[in-house]
């Protein structure tokens, strides 16, 4: 996380970052035209969970997510001749860079999914996964639970923060 000027401690000493921080600068961009086998393995070779897909006889952009290469699958289709084009969402809830992450954080949750395309003066800046917004709120020496990184999370049954595993959240 860059910790830049757009990180100004709120009153109270609160630092609300901003999604310019937070989302990944670099973004894959695929055509239509790719099959969703050629789709995926662009996307697991930079091990990223989503692309912009960019059409230039249509306006506006689309996005390809994991979530879209499963349902193909899991529908029996064939990864070999299914397209992009095919797959794609079009109608995107875009993120401006200069929203909070909170910001961001509500509009995925309320929209029903895991990316943003960020937009900046009508071009694509970056894209923002819950992946990039839990990396940001999550402190560089917080417990991981692999070696040489902490102690790692509560275990089974353990209380751990608000909620405990097969349990009810706590104080509700």
């Amino acid at each position: 996380m860059d910790v830049t000027n757009s990180q100004a401690p709120e009153p109270g000493g609160v630092i609300l970052v901003k999604v310019r921080d937070g989302m990944s600068h670099l973004v894959l961009t695929i055509g239509p035209a790719h099959t969703l086998r050629q789709a995926a393995r662009m996307m697991s070779a930079r091990r990223i969970g989503a692309a912009v897909v960019i059409d230039p006889e249509h306006a506006g952009i689309g996005i390809l997510t994991e979530r879209d290469l499963l349902d193909s699958i899991a529908a029996g289709e064939d990864p070999d001749a299914e397209l992009v084009a095919q797959h794609r969402t079009e109608h995107l809830v875009y993120a401006s860079p200069d929203w909070t992450l909170e910001d961001a954080a509500a509009a995925m949750v309320r929209g029903g999914f895991r990316h943003l395309v960020v937009v900046e003066d009508h071009d694509v800046a970056g894209l923002l996964s819950m992946r990039d917004i839990v990396r940001c709120w999550t402190t560089a020496d917080a417990p991981s639970g692999r070696p040489g990184l902490g102690p790692g999370p509560p275990g089974p049954g353990q209380a751990g923060g608000r909620f405990r595993m097969g349990a009810a959240p706590v104080g509700k």
